[in-house]
Protein backbone atom coordinates (compact mmCIF):
# COMPACT_ATOMS: atom_id res chain seq x y z
CA UNK A 1 0.00 0.00 0.00
CA UNK A 2 1.24 3.50 -0.86
CA UNK A 3 0.11 6.78 0.66
CA UNK A 4 0.18 10.34 -0.62
CA UNK A 5 -0.08 12.84 2.22
CA UNK A 6 -0.35 16.50 3.09
CA UNK A 7 1.31 17.69 6.28
CA UNK A 8 0.45 21.00 7.88
CA UNK A 9 2.54 23.09 10.24
CA UNK A 10 0.16 25.32 12.16
CA UNK A 11 3.06 27.09 13.84
CA UNK A 12 4.58 28.20 10.51
CA UNK A 13 1.48 28.01 8.27
CA UNK A 14 3.25 25.66 5.83
CA UNK A 15 2.23 22.54 3.96
CA UNK A 16 4.28 19.63 2.72
CA UNK A 17 3.13 17.10 0.14
CA UNK A 18 4.79 13.71 -0.09
CA UNK A 19 4.34 10.01 -0.80
CA UNK A 20 5.48 6.90 1.04
CA UNK A 21 4.99 3.18 1.47
CA UNK A 22 5.28 3.47 5.27
CA UNK A 23 3.30 6.40 6.64
CA UNK A 24 4.04 5.89 10.37
CA UNK A 25 7.81 5.84 9.81
CA UNK A 26 7.74 8.70 7.32
CA UNK A 27 5.69 10.88 9.68
CA UNK A 28 8.10 10.12 12.52
CA UNK A 29 10.97 11.11 10.25
CA UNK A 30 9.35 14.45 9.39
CA UNK A 31 8.69 15.29 13.04
CA UNK A 32 11.61 13.76 14.94
CA UNK A 33 14.20 11.62 13.18
CA UNK A 34 15.35 13.64 10.18
CA UNK A 35 18.32 15.91 10.71
CA UNK A 36 18.32 17.49 7.23
CA UNK A 37 15.75 18.61 4.70
CA UNK A 38 12.93 21.07 4.22
CA UNK A 39 10.53 19.73 6.83
CA UNK A 40 12.81 20.03 9.85
CA UNK A 41 12.49 23.83 9.73
CA UNK A 42 8.71 23.76 10.20
CA UNK A 43 8.15 21.23 12.97
CA UNK A 44 5.79 20.15 14.41
CA UNK A 45 3.74 18.71 11.55
CA UNK A 46 0.27 17.22 11.65
CA UNK A 47 -1.27 14.95 9.04
CA UNK A 48 -3.93 17.01 7.28
CA UNK A 49 -4.85 14.62 4.47
CA UNK A 50 -4.01 11.18 3.06
CA UNK A 51 -4.99 9.01 0.09
CA UNK A 52 -4.00 5.36 -0.38
CA UNK A 53 -3.06 3.59 -3.61
CA UNK A 54 -2.19 0.04 -4.63
CA UNK A 55 0.81 0.87 -6.82
CA UNK A 56 3.81 3.16 -6.65
CA UNK A 57 3.04 4.61 -10.09
CA UNK A 58 -0.46 5.62 -8.95
CA UNK A 59 0.80 7.35 -5.80
CA UNK A 60 3.56 9.16 -7.71
CA UNK A 61 1.03 10.44 -10.26
CA UNK A 62 -1.25 11.73 -7.50
CA UNK A 63 1.66 13.33 -5.65
CA UNK A 64 2.60 15.21 -8.82
CA UNK A 65 -1.01 16.38 -9.19
CA UNK A 66 -1.12 17.65 -5.61
CA UNK A 67 2.11 19.57 -6.14
CA UNK A 68 0.58 21.68 -8.94
CA UNK A 69 -1.04 25.04 -8.17
CA UNK A 70 -4.50 23.46 -8.37
CA UNK A 71 -3.41 20.58 -6.13
CA UNK A 72 -2.00 22.96 -3.53
CA UNK A 73 -5.23 24.97 -3.63
CA UNK A 74 -7.10 21.69 -3.02
CA UNK A 75 -4.81 20.95 -0.04
CA UNK A 76 -5.28 24.44 1.43
CA UNK A 77 -9.05 24.08 1.07
CA UNK A 78 -8.93 20.87 3.12
CA UNK A 79 -6.80 22.61 5.74
CA UNK A 80 -9.27 25.51 5.95
CA UNK A 81 -12.10 23.02 6.44
CA UNK A 82 -10.24 21.11 9.17
CA UNK A 83 -8.57 23.96 11.02
CA UNK A 84 -10.89 26.89 10.45
CA UNK A 85 -11.18 29.86 8.20
CA UNK A 86 -8.16 31.63 9.70
CA UNK A 87 -6.05 30.14 6.90
CA UNK A 88 -6.69 31.76 3.54
CA UNK A 89 -4.70 31.00 0.41
CA UNK A 90 -5.01 32.76 -2.90
CA UNK A 91 -3.49 31.83 -6.23
CA UNK A 92 -2.07 34.78 -8.13
CA UNK A 93 -0.84 34.69 -11.69
CA UNK A 94 2.54 36.32 -12.21
CA UNK A 95 3.42 37.26 -15.77
CA UNK A 96 7.03 36.63 -16.70
CA UNK A 97 9.23 38.65 -19.07
CA UNK A 98 8.99 36.02 -21.80
CA UNK A 99 5.19 36.30 -21.87
CA UNK A 100 4.57 33.08 -19.98
CA UNK A 101 2.88 32.92 -16.60
CA UNK A 102 3.25 31.05 -13.34
CA UNK A 103 0.90 30.52 -10.43
CA UNK A 104 2.05 31.88 -7.08
CA UNK A 105 0.41 31.01 -3.77
CA UNK A 106 0.12 33.72 -1.17
CA UNK A 107 -1.38 33.57 2.27
CA UNK A 108 -2.95 35.72 4.89
CA UNK A 109 -4.47 35.05 8.27
CA UNK A 110 -7.74 36.58 9.45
Amino acid sequence: MFTVYVLYSQKYDQIYIGATSNMPNRFLSHNELATRGHTIKYRPWIIAYTEEFQTKSEVMKREAQLKTANGRAFAWNIIRQKFGSSVERRIHIRWLADGSSESVLSSSRH
